[in-house]
């Protein structure tokens, strides 16, 4: 059986998986082209190299992370793309026979031809090298040399585990804070998965500097806890898609005060301007500055915290 192989670049591949991976659920095509900014065919072609690679997973025409290194390659730290990129590739087999030859042949196009007839892959030879080339030089396992030549790297990347294990402390910092801000009783009572985990990876998006990605990830954690709130309170959300909708049906139940329903649509409208593209009251995408999208992580983190507080019959705080 012939070895699946997707022809993109390694820029667009990253671009789909971190897509999927703020998103938060099965994403359709649709959905990643909005956010990458990539026409149909190249979305398409990326998400498939990144099944490929082993991120993604897809059925039914929708794609969802099925990897957790996807999670750090969702970040503006290159360096630290890189490296995660590289040591996915170190079990990609198309790349590890195309290395290989490489180091044979010391051609390019022969190494790509070879792994093609090797790996028994059905995409030409030039697309073949083009997307391996391309992947072997945005993680540094492959080297140009000029005149359309590469070589293999030979020094090890510096540090690739110390990078990994200084995101995860970064990770480990940012998910204690966001506990510090809900408090004991919202950090105990909210999913780790679905709301504590999002913040945090939110909260150091927008240190980052992706503001936009800041307010996606926020905003999804707090769907998912307003989801989470509907259960325990019996509120339908049935129909219900958004933040907006799904606390106007917590304002018609009256198991949110209107005060906080208010706070929640802050979210909810800030959440949009940053994931719905063009605004039709404005005629363009709406920017999102950088101190929104920390102080965005911020003021969900109260959202809940307060919510909570309410849920559990404390006094009201805000």
């Amino acid at each position: 059986m012939p070895v699946p192989f997707s022809p993109a670049t390694a820029e667009q591949a990253v671009a789909v998986v971190e897509a999927v991976a703020v998103y938060g659920q099965p994403t359709n095509v649709d959905v990643v082209m909005e956010f990458s900014d990539l026409p149909r065919e190249q979305a398409e072609a990326a998400l498939n190299l990144a099944a490929d690679l082993g991120l993604l997973s897809h059925a039914g025409g929708t794609f969802e992370v099925a990897s957790p290194l996807c999670r750090l390659l969702s970040t503006a730290n290159q360096m630290q793309k890189a490296v995660v990129l590289r040591l996915v590739l170190e079990s990609y087999r198309p790349f590890v026979v195309f290395r290989e030859r490489l180091i044979a042949t010391n051609l390019a196009q022969s190494a790509a031809q070879q792994t093609k007839a090797i790996l028994d892959l059905g995409s030409h030879r030039e697309a073949i090298k083009d997307t391996l080339i391309s992947l072997g030089t945005y993680s540094h396992a492959l080297i140009t040399e000029g005149g359309g030549r590469y070589r293999p790297e030979e020094q090890a990347s510096d540090n690739p585990l110390e990078a990994l294990a200084q995101t995860c402390r970064d990770d480990a910092s940012a998910e204690a804070r966001i506990r510090e801000q809900l408090g004991p009783d919202a950090s105990t009572s909210s999913s780790r998965d679905e709301v504590i985990v999002p913040l945090a990876d939110a909260l150091l998006r927008a240190k980052s500097g992706d503001s936009r990605g800041a307010v996606v990830t926020a905003g999804n954690a707090i769907e998912s806890y307003l989801d989470d709130l509907a259960t325990q309170k019996s509120v339908s959300l049935s129909g219900a898609t958004g933040i907006n909708a799904k606390l106007d049906r917590f304002d018609r139940a009256g198991t949110l005060p209107k005060k906080l329903v208010h706070v929640g649509k802050y979210l909810g409208h800030i959440r949009n301007a940053a994931d719905h593209g063009t605004d039709a009251d404005v005629g363009a995408s709406w920017s999102i500055r950088k101190e929104t999208g920390i102080e965005y992580v911020f003021v969900a983190c109260s959202f809940v915290a307060a919510a909570v507080a309410r849920a559990r019959g404390n006094p009201p705080v805000i």
